[in-house]
């Protein structure tokens, strides 16, 4: 039964994925692409929400998944370049969902789609069990590594991905890396 239902995922995100291709998501129905996927509506909705909860979840398994273990070993360069992979692979996929705007943006989804993969990862270290300093529980620190990782990707994405992945990963690490100041200094 499980395997049944992440095929009509799967069914339903490659049908979705065609019409973000063709046309501005927001104009795209629920039976555009139940009749795409070749199943009928109610399935659609037995599944996801709405088509946001749908990106959602294209997101998650196809670009956030796979990375968990790789952050979870520390190996995040790797996990960086992998999600970015995973977008360059869907290039025109990716660079029409980052048009989406205002109630449910592309933005905002892939932001909450990050914090919540890193909040899960960060929530099984010691490190937060006694913290250097009760702000940094890992609601906060995940959120603001989603905000950065977020806004570099979003960069990327909208300036048509000119830039290799390895260069972008080197960029967020130095930015991240470095105090304003040093960044100011050239350092």
């Amino acid at each position: 039964m499980a395997g049944q239902k992440e095929n009509v995922d799967e069914l339903l995100a490659e049908s979705f994925k065609e019409l973000v291709c063709t046309q501005p998501i927001e104009k795209i129905t629920i039976k555009e692409i139940t009749d795409k996927a070749g199943v009928i509506r109610p399935t659609f909705y037995n599944h996801f929400q709405d088509k946001y909860q749908l990106l959602e979840q294209i997101i998650v398994h196809d670009v956030l998944k796979p990375t968990g273990p790789l952050i979870q070993a520390g190996m995040v360069d790797e996990a960086m370049l992998l999600m970015l992979a995973a977008v360059e692979r869907d290039r025109e996929f990716y660079i029409r969902a980052s048009r989406l705007e205002g109630q449910n943006s592309f933005e905002e989804i892939v932001r909450g789609c990050i914090r919540d993969t890193l909040l899960e990862i960060m929530q099984g270290h010691d490190v937060f069990r006694t913290p250097k300093n009760r702000w940094m529980t890992p609601e906060h620190v995940s959120e603001y590594y989603a905000q950065s990782m977020c806004y570099i990707f979003m960069i990327w994405i909208k300036t048509g991905m000119s830039v290799p992945p390895k260069e972008v990963v080197e960029i967020y690490n130095y930015i991240i890396t470095h105090s304003m100041k040093d960044v100011l200094e050239g350092k």
